[in-house]
């Protein structure tokens, strides 16, 4: 009942649904208190009010959002708490003492403070927010400073309403008491602080403190391309829940050849970016991006189908290449989107084969099987549990954007999947990490994940109070108390890195002072595989755990774990490069055979019903090799699903983007010479100097015109290029029947 209660008020928790539901009384009796009237009553109903809209406000309640969608926003419950303490002391008798016209008039110029107030802090935010965010970008060119402190602007609107409550407790004591000189204090303590607010804001609307015109801003940019000239970019685009899709390919990133360049479009992503020494630019306009000066890069590279894709899309003087976020056999991954890129990149044979099967319009000629770079800090399994007792990872995706039955195993097996781990004859350990999405459009699917981890939490209590853990824990405690204080001495370390520049600097500081430092990146880098190892070791062995957020990573799980169960997705085909048993859920109940003959990736897998019945099988293996009847398997379709071990799959990849890259200049070059041989053949070169003399514009030398037309890099986006070459380029591509691949 609680949990339905939860769901449909839109909260995230029990404190936040008594929150609500304290606010949701207080304010009835907040009026009623006004109509009876009882002073010390409102007093006390109008300090539930305060402290329940504030204790929401701070854990960024969606139900926040939500009361401001039914006009009952913050402004608004602000004031409907001051016009009923107007009416308590109207009701008190107090309606011709000067109390009450002190109360009323503070009100109301507060109400008016709050107008430039808002206008203030509105103008500041605007005036510094770039056309783009960057990171690892020297723009040194262009004058970015300081931002205000994060005291005045962060939740202005909020602060500036709380200072009423100077007023609201000067007001009612003096009505109880009778010692009108405290109201009339705390009315002029209340404007004192609204002015004061305004004031301190004043200084920072001067030019001098906001960033410059987006118009300096984007130049700055387009000369640092110049200088820096990417060849290759990384092009991301997605929701709030996607990060991860960008983050998994940063290390690949890194390690490319070439100069490579990421390209995002929503700024709130940009915080969610794990840390690189790649530049960053977030280009949140699609008319600011489809005029940046990309004219240097050859491969422009995609790990997500979104429709943003189309605005890089355009760009004529790159090879466009889908990577995708992940191999599986899931319908997303033979997308009939995919067919508007030159080349898709998989990791070995089975995505090739998938397509073909698929028949989605994507040519065999343009599949590129590069392996999965990502998979290397996978350990191969060697055949023993890495513990005393075997840990299974239970990892299952999310239920998918329709009511398939076979999206996720969470809805139909997922208790009994845990419920048998933990009554299994030989213990297990088991470490629950469900999938980002989870719950995102099915209810159920939410609660069955929480039900999952109640479980675990129940299981792993019991377990702590047996005598064989409880022993085992004793002998253990030190270490896991030192492993404990070590990730609190990391975690610090890994916060103070993280903080670069002053602390409180906004998103337009935080562009100026990004810079990579690479003595930074590898003291970070070597802080992360500390913190993963002391995670680990920070509870027991036998310790069921739910693990969420970005750390530990899903590889990282990977390797703690000795078996796992999931479902159709990339988690299967990534964790298939360990070695080790997995098995997967046939949810949609198809049958084993039919199953394996729709899914590629389940062919060395133990087929679970949604019953679960079959996890003995796997427990077994697990167990011991010599009832492993499908290792053999799994080799075989490693190779087929990831490709070979040798060579390296970061040196197919260099090699996948040397020759895309290459096919990128043949095709450019041979633009380059139709428009120069188009240009050669303009007969009337009288008629364009009329034009030009018409128009006011010089004309230009017939061998300045020639040569920025035979520049490859000025045929697309590009400052260089004028826009006829472009539409040009365009019309001939058409005409003569070049193709863009």
């Amino acid at each position: 009942m609680i949990s339905t209660a939860i769901r449909l008020a839109r909260v995230g928790s029990r404190s936040e649904l008594a929150a609500a539901l304290l606010m949701g009384l207080g304010y009835p009796c907040v009026m009623l208190a006004a109509l009876l009237p009882n002073i010390w009553f409102f007093a006390a109903a109008a300090a539930v009010t305060y402290a329940a809209d504030w204790y929401l406000h701070q854990r960024g309640s969606y139900l926040i959002n939500r009361l401001g969608k039914v006009r009952a926003g913050l402004s608004i419950r602000f004031l409907l708490r001051q016009l009923m303490l107007v009416l308590l002391l109207a009701r008190m008798g107090l309606a011709e003492e000067p109390l009450f016209y002190t109360a009323v008039a503070c009100f109301l110029i507060f109400y008016g403070l709050q107008a430039p107030q808002g206008a203030v802090t509105t103008l500041i935010r605007l005036r510094r927010t770039m056309p783009v965010v960057t990171r690892n970008v020297d723009l040194h060119s262009v004058r970015i400073p300081d931002a205000p402190p994060s005291a005045l602007l962060h939740r202005a609107g909020e602060k500036m309403l709380h200072l009423d409550i100077a007023a609201m407790a000067g007001i009612l004591i003096a009505a109880g008491t009778g010692e009108d000189r405290v109201g009339y204090v705390g009315a002029a303590l209340t404007l004192l602080l609204g002015f004061v607010y305004v004031v301190a804001l004043i200084p920072y609307v001067r030019r001098s403190r906001l960033v410059p015109p987006a118009a300096t801003v984007l130049k700055a940019v387009d000369t640092w391309l110049r200088e820096y000239q990417p060849t290759v970019v990384l092009y991301f685009s997605g929701s709030n829940e996607s990060a991860y899709q960008g983050n998994m390919w940063l290390d690949t990133m890194a390690r490319l050849e070439g100069r490579p360049l990421i390209v995002m479009r929503e700024r709130n992503l940009v915080p969610q970016l794990a840390e690189t020494s790649v530049p960053v630019l977030c280009v949140p306009a699609g008319t600011h991006l489809m005029n940046l000066d990309l004219s240097t890069a050859r491969v422009c590279l995609y790990p997500a189908n979104v429709g943003k894709n189309i605005h890089i899309l355009r760009v004529p003087t790159m090879k466009h290449v889908f990577i995708g976020h992940g191999d599986s056999d899931k319908l997303a991954s033979v997308n009939p989107y995919s067919k508007v890129y030159d080349e898709v990149w998989t990791a070995g044979r089975a995505g090739r084969d998938r397509y073909a099967l698929a028949d989605v319009g994507v040519r065999d000629e343009d599949i590129v099987e590069v392996g999965r770079p990502q998979l290397e800090p996978i350990k191969s399994w060697t055949g023993e549990v890495g513990n005393p007792i075997p840990t299974v990872l239970y990892a299952p995706t999310w239920e998918g954007w329709d009511d398939n039955p076979g999206n996720t195993s969470l809805l139909l097996a997922g208790e009994n999947i845990v419920r048998r781990l933990l009554a299994a004859d030989d213990p297990v350990r088991i470490i629950y990490k469900p999938h980002p999405f989870t719950g995102i459009r099915s209810r159920q699917a939410k609660a069955v994940d929480a039900k999952i981890r109640a479980m675990l939490e129940k299981a792993a209590t019991e377990r702590a109070a047996e005598p064989r853990w409880s022993a085992e824990a004793g002998r253990t405690a030190a270490e896991r108390s030192a492993a404990q204080a070590e990730l609190v001495r990391i975690n610090a370390r890994l916060a103070e890195l993280a903080v670069v520049g002053r602390a409180g600097g906004d998103e337009a500081e935080e562009s100026r002072v990004s810079l990579a430092d690479p003595a930074r990146e590898a003291e970070a880098a070597q802080l992360r595989a500390a913190w993963n190892e002391a995670y680990w070791r920070s509870f027991g062995w036998w310790e069921h755990r739910t693990v969420v957020g970005a750390e530990p990573k899903l590889y990282d799980c990977f390797n703690e774990s000795d078996a796992m169960v999931s479902d159709i997705s990339s988690v299967v085909s990534d964790f298939i490069a360990s070695g080790k048993p997995y098995a997967v859920t046939d949810s949609a109940a198809l049958g084993a055979e039919e199953f394996k003959r729709q899914n590629t990736a389940v062919r060395a897998a133990v087929i679970l019903s949604n019953s679960a019945e079959e996890l003995d099988e796997l427990l077994a293996a697990v167990a011991d090799p010599a009832a492993d009847a499908l290792a053999g398997a799994r080799r075989e379709l490693k190779s087929y699903l990831l490709g070979p071990d040798e060579p390296t799959s970061m040196e197919q990849f260099n090699a996948a983007v040397r020759a895309l890259a290459a096919k990128a200049e043949a095709r450019n070059a041979g633009v380059a010479q139709r428009l120069g041989d188009q240009a050669i053949a303009v007969p009337d070169r009288e008629a364009a100097a009329g034009d030009g003399a018409v128009t006011g514009e010089p004309e230009a030398p017939a061998e300045a015109e020639a040569g920025a037309v035979a520049n490859p890099d000025a045929v697309g986006v590009s400052a260089v290029a004028p826009e006829a070459a472009v539409e040009a380029a365009a019309e001939t591509a058409v005409t003569e029947g070049a193709s863009p691949r």
